[in-house]
């Protein structure tokens, strides 16, 4: 039973990192953000909640930098501040910002914000827990391949949800009459609103898919429902 007391630490200690770590990305979102409050994207968001047949969609201004947009597991939409304030210069359309908050709503409803407790918070604990296993049975190496097959795992789990998550923005962009339109245009604008410019790791190690296989996956989806003709 001693032989496998590093490996039951190890499993408690994921566990226990795992919990803090969804309670510390909850806290710092709940601390640092705000209600949207910007008039001009209510005719939007009250769109995309009718055709969700509800009365409103929570979503929150997040006081960061980064362009980004975050789904929080209670439901809770999140934009980030520099977001927001692409869409006040003019860079972003506010059906742009529909589909992101569109696309933030699907992981909510896919299940996966939940799943993940937003961006892979548990993402370290798994890899603390290979890193005890695999460099007690591959010394000196095994720490570098579970930090590596952590890495793979998550982003093909990520780049899986994201597909899907589209999908389900799509449909409900076009049940609120949005269209899908300016979800590959916003698409075509990230590398140049992230400041990225298509550079960085390769496609199947990133957590998100290539932008050209995401809007051809969303038209692929347009001529399967019929769209367009």
């Amino acid at each position: 039973m001693l032989k496998f007391a590093p490996i039951l630490l190890a499993l408690l200690y994921a566990v226990v990192l795992w919990r803090f770590s969804a309670w510390r990305t909850a806290r710092e979102l709940d601390a640092n953000s705000t209600e949207l409050a910007d008039p001009r994207l209510a005719e939007v968001t009250g769109r995309l909640a009718r055709a969700l047949g509800v009365t409103r969609i929570p979503v929150r201004i997040y006081e960061v930098a980064p362009v980004n947009g975050l789904a929080a597991p209670d439901g809770r939409i999140f934009l980030t501040r520099g977001f927001h304030d692409r869409f006040r210069e003019g860079q972003v359309t506010a059906e742009e910002l529909a589909s992101v908050i569109a696309h933030e709503l699907g992981h909510v409803a896919l299940g996966h914000s939940r799943r993940r407790m937003i961006d892979f918070t548990g993402q370290n604990a798994i890899r603390v827990m290979l890193a005890t296993i695999l460099g007690r049975l591959l010394p000196g190496i095994g720490v570098w391949i579970a930090n590596l097959l952590t890495s793979l795992v998550a982003a093909r789990l990520s780049r899986r949800d994201e597909y899907e998550a589209d999908e389900w923005a799509s449909a409900l962009l076009v049940k609120a009459g949005i269209g899908t339109g300016p979800q590959k245009s916003l698409f075509a604008k990230l590398g140049r609103l992230t400041g990225q410019g298509g550079r960085g790791a390769p496609a199947w190690l990133m957590s998100h898919p290539a932008t050209a296989e995401r809007i051809a996956a969303i038209e692929a989806n347009e001529a399967k429902w019929g769209l367009g003709r």
